[in-house]
């Protein structure tokens, strides 16, 4: 009897990040209320999230939704961004670090199996680092277990991967 895996991971497409970026700075560059102000989006050093930069903290919220609008016309989830950060504001400027959510914590790792073993049985479950690996004998359970997650409201991005 063949069994069948695929592994859950937390986790974004970099190259779409950067597409992202450059999207949202033409859009700041083309309005007209951003005109003659510091109003940006840049990378952090070690490209793990953007640095948002305004004049105040609405024009914060504002560039953050415009990726958050640009992240949905790329059919990618906003749940990638962790708001968490707070902002910083000096010299007429302000700014916020938004640092992208990737792997899976431990306990989110455990809410997802046992969701799993609430939910689907006959679905083996095992946590590997940042991503949890599920396995089962038929394909049409794995397929329910996928469903039952894009159903779930997590805090964090799913992705599927290494489907086999």
């Amino acid at each position: 009897m063949a069994n069948y895996s695929f592994d859950i991971e937390s986790t974004y497409d970099k190259a779409e990040m950067n597409n992202v970026e450059q999207l949202v700075m033409r859009e700041i560059s083309s309005r007209y209320d951003f005109k003659g102000t510091p109003a940006a989006v840049e990378w952090l050093t070690d490209k793990k999230g953007f640095k948002v930069i305004g004049s105040n903290e609405w024009q914060l919220e504002t560039i953050i939704d415009m990726i958050g609008k640009q992240l949905a016309k790329r059919v990618m989830t906003s749940k990638v961004l962790d708001l968490s950060g707070k902002v910083t504001e000096a010299n007429l400027r302000a700014w916020k670090d938004v640092l992208f959510r990737d792997g899976l914590s431990q306990d989110d790792a455990k809410k997802i199996t046992k969701l799993l073993k609430d939910s689907h049985p006959k679905v083996r479950t095992q946590i590997q680092g940042p991503a949890v690996r599920c396995t089962s004998a038929s394909k049409d359970e794995l397929q329910a277990v996928m469903s039952t997650l894009r159903a779930a409201d997590f805090d964090f991005p799913l992705v599927f991967t290494n489907y086999r």
